[in-house]
């Protein structure tokens, strides 16, 4: 055998520093301890298109796990293990996930696999797709080397994505959402025979519990084109079969790419907001169980069915304070979702709002107190009568707000 040392020296120049020199311990750990490591999957994948991985995932033909605890008391490293899978984590200001080669098997479709320790080249024919099922050998004797027993390096050359066996969505569903991610991702197609698999097998999507199912949706909010993934999901047919009250327009469309994605995760609630802007309301409850979704996730999305109806009030005729009155009662995300939503006078108040809701008086409590209005509930109320004559404009300065103040205790003093 033969390696490429080339395409090592590639790797290792492609890495941040601090990387760089944590996969050089894994090799010399491999080395020390006669273990053969390979860098897979992604990593590699995304070195074959002149990228920069963003993991690192190395596979380990041994105890990858025992392995990992040597790498993580060399390098003052935080160990994490997952013993069911024979995995683990080493992290320090880097990342480096480490799995032991192994064989899957699936007992019925949707359930998590079933794992046997195995060599690298079984390891590589149960992954998902051909562009996935790659590895290069970090040490042994042919450093370099490019195993590609599916010839997923011919897949990524023609811009394709294929499935390995045509069972792969039948033992998770879930890749076809990722099919998706790589299509748009990459600029990449479904192979012809991929895509037919993908329409005979989305009814095994219900398989798939609520968590792994919001898990992946939101993975597809994380990638740089989310709402061309999101519309991939909906023609493929993904979205209806997911949960038939779901559908994506290009208004939402146009709403999830003004947010710019990749969204961090503080910012999904406002994506599942937009996701769920055309289902009925009769659906709501039903979607936000079937997804599992979180509390702020929730939250949002119960409040869609709100705030379209409240759209017919948000007219021009308001006065900010009682459009601030309208909407403070609504979570942030789901006024944030329709703020981008469309372009209409609701959407622009809404954006208005979000600007309105750092806006406060200049007085405080105690300088009401000073200027004589009584302890308890009457400071609150006047501290919200002074905010809104300040967002309506009737309260400038200081001096408009303490005149304000006055004739307020004059007029209740009568």
């Amino acid at each position: 055998m033969t390696g490429n040392p080339k395409l090592i020296d590639k790797l290792f120049s492609a890495l941040p520093p601090k990387e760089s020199r944590a996969l050089s311990t894994v090799v010399s750990l491999a080395d020390d301890s006669d273990v053969r490591v390979f860098l897979v999957g992604g990593p590699v994948r995304d070195l074959l298109l002149g990228l920069a991985p963003t993991d690192l995932d190395v596979s380990v033909e041994g105890d990858a796990i025992a392995f990992a605890t040597r790498l993580a008391e060399a390098t003052d490293g935080r160990l994490v293990r997952h013993a069911t899978f024979g995995t683990a984590t080493v992290s320090a200001g880097w990342r480096i996930d480490l799995a032991t080669a192994r064989t899957e098997t699936y007992s019925r479709p949707g359930v998590l696999p079933k794992v046997q320790p195995s060599t690298i080249d079984a390891d590589l024919l149960r992954r998902d797709f051909t562009i996935n099922a790659l590895a290069l050998a970090l040490n042994g004797p042919a450093p370099g080397k490019l195993l590609d027993p599916t010839r997923g390096k011919d897949d990524l050359d023609a811009g394709l994505v294929r499935v390995i066996h045509d069972r792969s969505f039948q033992d998770d569903a879930t890749r076809i959402l990722r099919a998706a991610r790589y299509e748009t991702r990459f600029g990449f197609r479904l192979e012809e025979a991929t895509q037919d698999l993908v329409h005979r097998d989305l009814p095994y999507l219900v398989t798939i519990t609520g968590v792994r199912l919001r898990h992946d949706i939101e993975r597809t909010f994380e990638e740089g084109r989310a709402d061309q993934a999101v519309s991939r999901l909906r023609g493929l047919g993904v979205l209806s079969t997911v949960h038939s009250g779901l559908d994506w327009t290009p208004a939402q469309a146009k709403a999830l790419r003004v947010l710019k994605p990749p969204l961090p995760a503080g910012s999904r609630p406002v994506a599942w907001a937009i996701l769920a802007w055309e289902t009925p309301s009769a659906q709501i409850e039903p979607l936000v169980k079937r997804l599992a979704l979180t509390k702020a996730q929730a939250e949002a999305v119960r409040s869609v069915p709100f705030l379209r109806d409240l759209r017919a009030r948000l007219n021009n005729d308001l006065r900010p304070s009682e459009v601030d009155r309208l909407l403070s009662s609504f979570p942030l995300n789901a006024v944030l979702a329709l703020s981008v939503i469309e372009d209409t006078p609701a959407s622009r108040w809404a954006r208005l709002y979000l600007k309105l809701r750092s806006i406060h008086p200049l007085l405080r409590g105690d300088d009401l107190q000073s200027l004589r209005v009584p302890r308890g509930p009457a400071v609150g109320e006047m501290l919200a009568l002074l905010r809104a004559a300040k967002l309506d404009g009737e309260a400038k300065t200081r001096a408009d707000e303490e005149r304000l103040v006055r004739e307020y205790l004059a007029q209740n003093s009568e």
